[in-house]
């Protein structure tokens, strides 16, 4: 397995041009995996887990494609997927292909505390609005608004998927020691020293 550590996330970041507010997402996305792993390990031990290295480079790279697609149009995920494979990360291409859209959405495994790489940076990037911890309801309406198009079937299909996400979320807060709501309060976000801008890097 071979995962990319986080100069190489940031070196491809750089090289396909990543806007600083997707980085930032990024960034916030990684680290609410990274709580959700935390408290998972907390609760389960780490026999359960899933890849920590998977998970924080999925969630660094899942909108890698994000600004060259802005401009073509393409999809995102399947061209992030495309772009991670390219450099010989198959791995992190599964996840970032899967980050709109999971394909083996299994509630049954779920009730077992079995969650993959993939999926815990699906749920986290479906939990943060550009770079603001928010509630699924919340970001749903956030999708509708701004890629619904105004069509009744793509906000079926919208509404589709976060409705297996809120299963997901369900039996994922079964096994954390905090509450739904309490997920901003376990993100640890770094404080940017006075009078400096801040750096999300940093």
């Amino acid at each position: 397995m071979t995962v990319p550590d986080l100069a190489t996330c940031i070196r491809l970041m750089d090289e396909y041009e990543m806007l600083a507010n997707i980085r930032h997402h990024s960034l916030v996305v990684a680290r609410v995996a990274d709580a959700l792993l935390c408290g998972l390990a907390d609760e389960s031990g780490p026999a359960r887990l899933a890849n920590e290295k998977q998970v924080i480079a999925g969630a660094l790279l899942h909108d890698i494609a994000k600004t060259p697609c802005l401009k073509s149009g393409c999809d995102h995920a399947a061209r992030g997927a495309e772009i991670c494979l390219q450099h010989g990360y198959p791995d992190i291409a599964r996840i970032v292909g899967e980050h709109v859209i999971l394909s083996g959405h299994d509630p049954e495994r779920y009730k077992n505390g079995m969650f993959t790489a993939g999926e815990i940076v699906y749920y986290a990037d479906k939990r943060v609005r550009h770079t603001e911890i928010v509630s699924l309801e919340e970001r749903l309406q956030y999708i509708i608004s701004h890629y619904g198009n105004n069509d009744p079937h793509r906000h079926a299909l919208i509404r589709e998927n976060f409705e297996r996400c809120r299963e997901m979320e369900q039996a994922l807060f079964s096994f954390l020691p905090f509450a739904v709501d309490e997920l901003e309060h376990r993100v640890r976000f770094p404080q940017p020293p006075i009078g400096k801008e801040y750096d999300p890097w940093s």
